[in-house]
């Protein structure tokens, strides 16, 4: 199946100087609710760290807000597809099995989120990042749609490779680097993550479960929650709660 003249449009503006957004040309070409592009950062923070997917792109703001729900969950079709390295199609989430996204799927719903569709930018085992396609939850995509869908994915995996492409996360379409390598914003749950490890003396999976568990229960951005503990405006020593011990906030901010 051909590329439709919608996709070729998206392809354009890939290239630097196109002076078209992506991710509004990718939103209608494809036909689906939204559009988000995550990247994996090629520098982690830490020696144990793992890459942290900074979103380049999205629209609408939807898009990028679903994008943050999963990095704080950690779970869902995006963080599936990336460790499988298969595109996840969950067109309709109320289709979906709760025990599979127990804490994402309720969120989702809450945020208004109906159907997501991600596929892992990837070359051989390399992981780069995601396509998220946010859909209606009313119909499964269509063959027009996946093929333009899979096309864009492949593109935007040889782009990135190359280094060449829109400049920031809304897309511009100027010359630089599509990769984000400066204003890491998820870099910092890294450095927090470790932070948490000593003051609990736990592994660096347990600190990062702690820290997204808090971010949940707080309804709070999980990019956020870490800049507090980065910043020792919040601590998880020292006060024990039913659980173990628990997130605190030193007095004056001091850690």
């Amino acid at each position: 199946m051909t590329t439709s003249d919608g996709m070729a449009e998206v392809l354009r503006s890939l290239r630097p100087g196109s002076g078209v957004d992506p991710a509004r040309a990718g939103t209608r070409a494809l036909d689906v609710v939204g559009v988000a592009v995550s990247v994996f950062a090629r520098t982690p923070v830490g020696p144990h760290a793992t890459p942290a997917p900074e979103p380049l792109w999205c629209h609408p703001e939807l898009s990028l807000r679903f994008d943050e729900l999963q990095f704080t969950l950690g779970e869902g079709p995006g963080p599936d597809a990336v460790r499988f390295g298969v595109p996840v199609l969950e067109p309709d989430l109320e289709r979906v099995r709760p025990e599979r996204w127990p804490a994402l799927l309720p969120a989702a719903q809450r945020l208004g989120v109906h159907g997501v569709c991600c596929f892992p930018l990837a070359l051989g085992g390399a992981r780069i990042g995601t396509l998220t396609l946010l859909c209606d939850g009313k119909r499964a995509l269509s063959d027009r749609q996946l093929a333009d869908a899979n096309t864009l994915a492949a593109a935007l995996t040889a782009t990135l490779l190359n280094r060449r492409g829109p400049a920031g996360p809304n897309g511009t379409g100027s010359d630089g680097p599509l990769w984000p390598t400066t204003g890491l914003h998820r870099a910092v749950v890294h450095q927090a993550t470790g932070m948490i490890s000593v003051q609990l003396g736990a592994t660096l999976e347990e600190a990062l479960v702690r820290l997204r568990a808090h971010a949940y229960s707080s309804d709070r951005p999980l990019g956020d929650v870490a800049e507090d503990v980065v910043a020792r405006r919040l601590r998880f020593d020292a006060v024990m709660d039913d659980d173990g011990y628990g997130p605190h906030s030193p007095a004056g901010g001091e850690g």
